[in-house]
């Protein structure tokens, strides 16, 4: 089986290549930069259908789509708001067109999501069935899934991948952690009450190769872990993981001040769960926070 990545270069892409590779499975990568390498062609992701010769796809049996600018790092000024939109809602689009252009497209498209979809839940549990919330990240999520509308009008299979928070040492939240909370200064944030929804990277790889092999399912799909935890929990696991005391806690003000909007991302409550994977059989191999971070520990000291 032959798979197009877009995205190949980030925390997950870079790992989902390895894992297809590792499977038997041929892997394009399209880059935005001069392909360097026999596995690599080059598309823009802002020019009409990719600005790449459909043909590029023959032969492809699925598209995984993972391309977008990271959301936590920068401030969300208006500049930062457009880019964050660009970068997601134009290169689905793109992609899309750049699909149906191929003699014979791909029928399988996996689109990078997020659970930024559902808003602030408060304590309430969500899961695929839940409507959009409402704010700029969930704005942002209900266009960036539209923008696969084409592909999935002309039939194509398309599943939207509303991620949580990705745990690994290798990127992401994490690694901006485990430094200030080795030296003892974790700390929750605000009150602590606030759920946050999340999967290890080991998890992830495998639900996206569920996915790839699972005709049936099609529309949004929750990756996240079964079980979402109170930023008051988390903290205190890691902590556990690390062997060090976390006594400390950011007040909300003052992530306020430094973080502007995008605090509301650690302030708000985001209670997801994965009933449509669950549902398809699927199997963690980390369900609960404290194996989890453990795991997440030991790969750095691993690596």
């Amino acid at each position: 089986m032959r798979v197009a990545v877009t995205g190949s270069t980030g925390l997950i892409g870079t790992a989902l290549v390895s894992r297809l590779r590792a499977d038997g499975t041929e892997v394009l990568r399209l880059v935005r930069r001069p392909a360097l390498a026999a596995d690599e062609v080059r598309w823009d992701p802002t020019a009409p259908g990719g600005g790449l010769d459909p043909a590029a796809l023959d032969g492809t049996a699925a598209v995984v789509h993972l391309s977008g600018a990271p959301v936590a790092d920068a401030r969300w000024t208006q500049g930062r708001k457009q880019e964050l939109r660009a970068s997601r809602i134009g290169s689905t689009a793109a992609l899309a067109s750049l699909m149906l252009a191929a003699s014979s497209p791909p029928p399988v498209l996996l689109a990078a999501s997020a659970i930024g979809w559902y808003g602030d839940t408060g304590g309430n549990e969500v899961d695929e069935s839940a409507p959009a919330g409402r704010g700029f990240l969930a704005d942002l999520v209900r266009d960036w899934e539209a923008a696969a509308e084409p592909a999935r009008a002309a039939g194509l299979r398309v599943l939207s991948m509303r991620t949580g928070i990705v745990l690994s040492s290798r990127g992401g939240m994490l690694p901006r952690l485990l430094t200030p909370f080795r030296l003892g200064l974790g700390a929750r944030f605000g009150a602590g009450n606030q759920y946050l929804s999340w999967i290890t990277l080991a998890d992830l790889l495998s639900a996206i190769m569920f996915l790839l092999a699972e005709p049936g399912i099609a529309g949004p799909v929750n990756l996240t872990a079964p079980a979402p935890v109170r930023n008051a929990e988390f903290t205190a696991a890691l902590a556990a993981a690390l062997h060090r005391p976390a006594l400390l806690r950011l007040p909300a003000g003052a992530l306020r001040l430094a973080l502007g909007e995008m605090s509301g991302e650690l302030l708000g409550s985001c209670r997801v769960v994965p009933a449509r994977l669950r549902g398809a059989g699927f199997a963690f191999q980390y369900a609960d926070i404290r194996s989890a971070l453990d795991a997440a520990v030991r790969d750095k000291v691993a690596a």
